[in-house]
């Protein structure tokens, strides 16, 4: 019972010494991610992309040159001449390219800072089931170690009544067997917490096996979050928010893709500075004029007709990705509600049976210490207490990861 006793003090305390709470933790974790960096990568590229395709009402100011000598002279005309030709053009009308570009550009920009938004919230659910796996295991390797030495214990009763003749060598036996069983039990659960330290560590870019104390615990109280209906759910999520922008970016790709087919307008003026013509006597004349231009495509063998068509295939094939991505969430909500309602449901029910399964190993221990019950009767109530104590711990498991997926799902953080 003394036993019994310290493991739950030890399970119930552990927490209190802690010093890496949860929400450090995940500021960890997000300062570190490199998820997180490659989107705000893609972010800022989106941007300088919007940028760029801004650049498309102002005006433009180019320069061509060019410089030729001849092999030969022909009636004393000189054998090199040259050109500069400085222009600056403002389009005026471009068939609708630019203001097209510049709206497919901004729902670019607005769908990668959607995206950003996205990996964030994967990222805290990341963090969160990294923590809540630690503290899982970490309880499991304390109750295989009670585990262990409660056995240990009662086989230091059975070798001494076994000297003195009380029982006979098959219950020596089957205690040594399941100590055996216990300790390999226990390697495991060390194995696996391990595994978690270097998961836990890592996602923060901590050294992997640097020694962590977590402040909360699955044993804790982790509130129910309230149900978000789903039509709030869906505007919430910047994954939505992102579908939604691409379709209109490729709403805006089926102007893009229409434009350079269409009549276009642009005025400018430019210079030029050249040798006369012939280049006699090698002197120079400088130049301005003004000019407008217009061009009018006729007919390109069916080529708007395709590329329009492919532009507005792609923006169909967006409608229809925004359409899944809204069943997704859906079906997510319904889920993630339904695991926490279930595991919350589990973790009630296991209390209950592991109180009952405590009172049985200390009535067991007690009455094969009076020589009441049989040994197969302890090692049953040891294997009961540490089999509902493990369902215990997965149960408070289950629902501390459903609600930190809740939270990703309703994009609650």
């Amino acid at each position: 019972m003394k036993r019994l006793l310290l493991l739950f003090g030890a399970c119930f305390s552990w927490p209190l010494a802690a010093q890496t709470a949860l929400g450090d933790y995940r500021q960890a974790v997000v300062d570190y991610s490199l998820q997180l960096k490659a989107a705000a990568a893609r972010s800022q590229a989106a941007a300088q992309t919007l940028g760029q395709a801004r650049t498309g009402y102002l005006p433009r100011l180019s320069m061509d040159g060019s410089f030729t000598v001849a092999a030969r002279h022909y009636n004393g005309v000189e054998h090199w001449t040259f050109s500069v030709l400085p222009q600056l053009v403002q389009t005026l009308y471009g068939g609708g390219s630019v203001r097209a570009g510049v709206e497919h550009a901004e729902a670019g920009y607005g769908a990668a800072l959607c995206d950003e938004e996205f990996s964030r919230l994967q990222v805290f659910y990341a963090a969160d089931y990294a923590y809540w796996s630690l503290s899982a295991l970490n309880l499991y390797v304390d109750a295989m170690q009670q585990y262990v030495a409660l056995i240990a214990s009662l086989k230091e009763v059975v070798d001494r009544r076994f000297e003195e003749g009380y029982i006979a060598k098959g219950d020596v036996l089957m205690t040594d067997a399941r100590l055996s069983e216990a300790r390999y039990q226990l390697v495991t659960a060390r194995q696996r917490a391990e595994v978690a330290l270097h998961n836990f560590n890592i996602l923060r870019g901590a050294d992997a096996a640097a020694e962590v104390r977590l402040a909360q615990s699955i044993r804790d109280s982790i509130p129910m979050p309230q149900r978000v209906p789903f039509v709030e759910a869906v505007a919430r999520r910047p994954d939505y928010a992102a579908a939604e922008l691409r379709s209109g970016q490729a709403e805006a790709g089926v102007r893009l893709a229409r434009a350079p087919f269409n009549p276009q307008v642009s005025a400018g003026i430019g210079g030029s500075w050249q040798p006369y013509t012939p280049n006699r006597t090698g002197a120079t004349v400088v130049d301005a004029s003004a000019f407008v231009k217009l061009s009018v495509p006729i007919f390109h063998g069916g080529e708007r007709r395709r590329a329009v068509g492919a532009a507005r295939a792609l923006l169909l094939e967006s409608e229809w990705n925004a359409a899944q991505v809204r069943d997704d969430i859906e079906r997510e909500e319904m889920n993630g509600w339904t695991a926490i309602v279930q595991s919350r449901a589990q973790v009630d029910a296991s209390e209950r049976t592991l109180r009952i399964a405590a009172e049985n190993l200390e009535i067991s221990t007690y009455s094969y210490r009076e020589g009441l019950v049989t040994i197969l009767d302890v090692l049953q109530a040891q294997l009961s207490w540490i089999q509902l104590y493990t369902s215990d711990l997965t149960a408070r498991y289950n629902y501390a990861v459903a609600v930190a997926d809740y939270r990703r799902i309703t994009a609650s953080e």
